[in-house]
């Protein structure tokens, strides 16, 4: 079941106690069964999932629960389709998703401030895979916030069959939720969100109102190249991407950042989208990045746009 009076708890003694009051509210209305009609079936597969008690879990290099073979697991997961963000080993199951998230992991850790300790938040965190991983670097408490319901209750069967206390949580919220006066958080994570906002620079303002003094931010986004311009606006779609609504150049995202007042804006990564590391799989059976692409030019969106790359930014308030 869906049960955040265990975060609420957790939450007494962060810089989030104030937030106690509201919180609840908005999730409720964010989770409502008049705008989401499948919220009663997914919950009703959560209700069905086995109690199991792993011999291990691994949060470090994964996230995995070691232990006994299930029978019915993987039936039951898989009606929570389509999982796009993992993978995740959970007992005898591997859930093979869309994205290899750990991929992208990989690539930024060796980047960051260390987590431990620290007070985190993911933003669009999808069912919450780094999330967990922030949980398993020594995070004080890691909050990823997804307004899609599937999600959330992706997570919950994941914390679920993980069986722990491990501090990640993953909330129906929007960044707007979260009131600017709290100028709470140790690290921020926004990864694949800025080219769906309206307005990018409102999106960074944002997270730079919540952010402690001495932050950190770890921005990954879509870019272009400096020798194409300032910023791409797609006239409709991107990679068949609905709201994509400005991917900018890295020049032009780095002047945004020190617009707003952010410091030691530097690149970490560049990185190209391969179709290994996005694509269709059983666990997520609808088109990818292969049937986004030109058949006849890989350089191009199926729309004639630069195929997606990615940029790894960090930046300090």
């Amino acid at each position: 079941m869906i049960d955040y009076n265990p975060l609420y708890k957790q939450l007494e003694n962060t810089p989030l106690h104030n937030w106690i009051n509201e919180l609840p509210k908005i999730i409720k209305w964010n989770l409502r069964t008049e705008r989401y009609a499948h919220i009663p079936e997914w919950e009703a597969i959560l209700d069905k999932l086995p109690e199991l008690n792993p011999s291990e879990i691994d949060l470090i290099e994964s996230v995995t629960a070691y232990g006994q073979k299930t029978s019915n697991l993987r039936d039951l997961l898989m009606q929570l389709h389509p999982w796009r963000k993992g993978p995740y080993h959970l007992y005898d199951i591997h859930i093979d998703t869309e994205w290899r998230s750990d991929w992208k992991w990989n690539r930024l850790i060796p980047h960051i401030k260390p987590l431990k300790n620290r007070l985190v938040l993911d933003i669009g965190c999808g069912n919450g895979y780094h999330t967990w991983r922030m949980a398993g670097l020594g995070a004080k408490l890691a909050i990823g916030i997804d307004p899609q319901p599937l999600y959330i209750c992706q997570y919950f069967a994941v914390k679920h069959l993980l069986n722990t206390s491990a501090p990640a949580w993953v909330l129906p919220l929007r960044l707007e939720d979260i009131p600017d006066s709290n100028r709470t958080f140790d690290t921020i994570f926004s990864m694949g969100v800025l080219y769906h906002r309206k307005s990018p620079s409102d999106h960074l303002k944002h997270i730079y109102q919540i952010m402690k003094p001495s932050a950190e931010l770890i921005l990954e986004t879509l870019v272009i190249d400096d020798s194409i311009g300032d910023m791409l606006k797609p006239k409709d779609r991107y990679a068949k991407m609905k709201n994509v609504w400005c991917i900018p150049s890295l020049y032009t995202l780095k002047e945004w950042l020190k617009e707003i007042g952010f410091k030691q804006i530097r690149t970490v990564d560049i990185n190209k989208t391969l179709f290994s590391e996005q694509r269709s799989t059983s666990w997520m059976k609808f088109e990818s990045l292969s049937d986004f692409l030109d058949p006849n030019d890989k350089n191009k969106t199926i729309e004639g746009y630069p195929s997606p790359t990615r940029a790894i930014i960090i930046a300090s308030k």
